[in-house]
């Protein structure tokens, strides 16, 4: 079975511990939710903030969520001057026999202008509360 990346990002609007693990819900919800993902299903997790988050680990909530056995990894963006602030990203590895071309990656919020290319459809119905 192949291994397929799924992207994903989303924006927090502070550096607020209970907003990172909120945003981090709402992005992983949505990706598993489009994407038809059984938590058994996905290999690994690379979360990625940048600098100006610190005050939680994204990979928190995908532990609330239950991926208990999903191997996850933190790590910081590197400062690209004029870069989307308070970003969160995500790269699920997941076992899939889906072709690549059928994966939706989501953006939600702000991370949005990050690839407007992407036809995402109303993802609003995934926002719990807007920021």
């Amino acid at each position: 079975m192949p291994v397929r990346g799924v992207r994903g990002a989303t924006t927090v609007g502070k550096n607020d511990r209970e907003e990172i693990l909120e945003r981090t819900w709402e992005l992983l919800r949505a990706l598993v939710e489009r994407n038809g993902i059984a938590p058994s299903d996905i290999a690994s997790a690379v979360f990625s903030v940048t600098g100006d988050i610190d005050a939680e680990f994204p990979a928190v909530a995908a532990r609330r969520m239950g991926w208990i056995y999903t191997p996850l990894m933190c790590t910081r963006e590197i400062p690209v001057p004029g870069s989307l602030p308070l970003c969160i990203r995500v790269l699920l590895h997941v076992n899939t026999d889906r072709p690549q071309e059928d994966i939706i990656h989501l953006y939600l919020r702000e991370a949005r202008k990050l690839r407007p290319d992407l036809d995402t459809g109303d993802l609003d119905r995934y926002y719990r509360s807007e920021a």
